[in-house]
């Protein structure tokens, strides 16, 4: 059960990252980009939190592939990016890649990287 925590965290961090390139490309005053560098030093300290019992590179792989697709959603939804199926798609098979890896993810690889 401790390893579905560690999950929750890297889907907890995809979802900061989002919120931070959000950031990054719309801020505009002190205060959003303050918040903007909040997120980004959140995200991978949640990021590092979930790392201390799950594969590094599994888990890098799942959070950026979580933040290139939530961002490209969010972008078309909220801000107007133009709809394309093509692109619909292609964010469709990188999440059938994030499950993959994380379906494919030997449990006895989990937590080698505690000291």
């Amino acid at each position: 059960m401790q390893t579905n925590k560690h999950w929750a965290l890297v889907y907890v961090a995809g979802v900061i990252e989002v919120l931070w390139v959000i950031g990054l490309a719309r801020a505009n005053t002190r205060y959003e980009w303050v918040a903007t560098l909040l997120m980004i030093v959140l995200s991978f300290y949640v990021l590092l939190g979930a790392m201390k019992a799950l594969p590094c590179a599994t888990v890098y792989a799942v959070f950026t592939g979580l933040g290139t697709a939530g961002t490209n959603i969010v972008d078309m939804v909220f801000f107007g990016e133009a709809f394309s199926w093509t692109k619909i798609m292609l964010i469709v098979l990188l999440l059938c890649g994030i499950i993959g890896l994380k379906l494919t993810t030997p449990q006895d690889c989990i937590g080698q990287g505690q000291t």
